[in-house]
């Protein structure tokens, strides 16, 4: 049965966490997927450029672009088809020098009604599906920021910030964990360049596992030899992202803003377009079309890995594979509306997800560049 599949997935998730604390490949993965339909139609490619309530997730030094009115951001996504649920909100407010902003974020990746399938079958071997009941596994994440401006001047603008992050993740009953973490960033504005470094998880993130099985879930995990996890942690490894981006003006209303990241990971080799033991590299590549500051088209490129070739049928043959992406959006006043359709498999076997998210300034300055 499928969700038979599922839920021994899961444990087996569980057992893995279970020994002692290390740093783990893809730990808190779901803090990776990207904020704002603006960013993912673009590839990720954000440290730079990014100025607005979504810098608290991108760039906390971006949050100064934020510096009129309060900021509201918030976006719905769902994954394969419907299974996977990913939502997010950021509220970001200036203070009242306008030279420095604060910013709350809340995320939340979840899979919800999971079937617990371990008592479905009774002892004298009977199956009874009224022993079946539903659980989620959620990963939650609350981001506290503060961005300040450096230096200010007609050709130059220098600022920086700081995330504090709070996590929450959960397995039903079964398992809980509590983690924390800074993340760090600076962006300098110099004529029509734009640089931007963000260091996430530079204190090493970890989370704390705890696990609460009855007795007789304990009985029926011995007897079906799994092993039973006990408490433990995890930590996340210190990533860099490093950015530049230039603005292009076409005439006199419009403009073409080009970025380029490469995000840097210290946690063993991945499978990546730079890949090495411990460090490796994947670039991120956008680009967004700027129509009188009403009107964006967007387009970009990530996600670069090696994986075995659909038309092979031995397996030996590999090539490169992208993860594509584009998008539009739309302000009227103080709204827009911001949209991404972006590539979760590989271009020869495509599944996209349409991905929309809104942005409020509350109270703001119509004729503000975005």
């Amino acid at each position: 049965m499928k969700t038979n599949r599922l839920y021994l997935t899961l444990l087996s998730t569980i057992f893995f966490l279970s020994s002692s604390a290390q740093f783990r490949k893809y730990s808190n993965e779901f803090l990776n997927i990207g904020a704002g339909a603006r960013g993912l139609a673009m590839g990720s490619a954000q440290v730079a450029s990014v100025n607005d309530g979504t810098a608290g997730y991108w760039n906390p030094a971006g949050l100064v672009g934020v510096d009129e009115h309060p900021q509201v951001n918030l976006m719905h996504a769902e994954y394969f088809a419907g299974i996977g649920k990913y939502d997010y909100l950021s509220v970001a407010f200036p203070t009242a020098n306008k030279k420095s902003t604060l910013s709350i974020t809340g995320l939340r990746f979840a899979v919800d009604d999971i079937m617990n399938t371990l008592f479905l079958v009774e002892p004298d071997g009977s199956i009874n599906y009224n022993n079946i009941q539903a659980f989620s596994s959620a990963d939650y994440a609350f981001i506290f920021s503060f961005a300040q401006k450096l230096k200010e001047s007609e050709n130059k603008n220098v600022q920086f910030g700081l995330n504090a992050k709070v996590i929450y993740r959960s397995v039903g009953k079964f398992a809980k964990a509590w983690g924390f973490g800074l993340d760090g960033g600076v962006q300098i504005f110099s004529n029509q360049w734009r640089f931007g470094i963000s260091g996430r998880d530079i204190t090493s993130t970890f989370n704390a596992w705890s696990f609460n099985f009855t007795d007789k879930e304990k009985q029926v995990l011995y007897l079906t030899n799994n092993e039973i996890p006990v408490k433990s942690t995890e930590l996340t490894a210190p990533r860099v992202i490093l950015g530049i981006a230039r603005e292009f003006k076409i005439g006199q209303k419009s403009s073409l803003l080009a970025e380029a990241n490469i995000d840097v990971t210290f946690d063993g080799q991945r499978n990546t377009l730079i890949s090495a033991n411990p460090v490796s590299a994947d670039p991120k590549l956008g680009l967004e079309l700027n129509v009188k500051n009403v009107f964006f088209l967007r387009g970009g490129i990530n996600n670069f890995q090696r994986a075995l070739s659909d038309g092979d049928t031995v397996n030996q043959k590999k090539v490169w594979i992208y993860q594509p992406s584009a998008g539009a959006g739309f302000r009227i006043g103080n709204v827009t509306i911001d949209y991404a359709f972006t590539n979760l498999a590989n271009q020869s076997n495509p599944l996209f997800t349409h991905i929309f998210s809104l942005k409020l300034d509350l109270a703001g300055n119509k004729n503000k560049k975005n």
